[in-house]
């Protein structure tokens, strides 16, 4: 699994957040964007993609992007 790939994943699930503004270090906690809509969007992006099943506590308890990666690569 590879960091870029996850991020262009995971930037796919925002309709109006500019994909160039997500990276490996971007809280996404404090994009304008964010709400649970989207991050329902995400736990379901990475249960398709990846076959990790994401809880709103391990999208809570993260920070940023990479830790949402890290995370998800600790469970494959």
């Amino acid at each position: 699994m590879e960091l870029e790939k996850f991020i262009e994943n995971f930037a796919e699930q925002f309709d109006e957040t500019d994909a160039s503004e997500i990276t490996a270090s971007t809280n996404y906690h404090d994009l304008e964007e964010w709400s649970s809509l989207v991050a329902l969007s995400v736990i379901a992006m990475v249960d398709e993609e990846y076959d990790v099943t994401l809880k709103g506590d391990d999208i809570r308890n993260s920070k940023t992007v990479e830790d949402l990666f890290n995370l998800v690569s600790s469970r494959l």
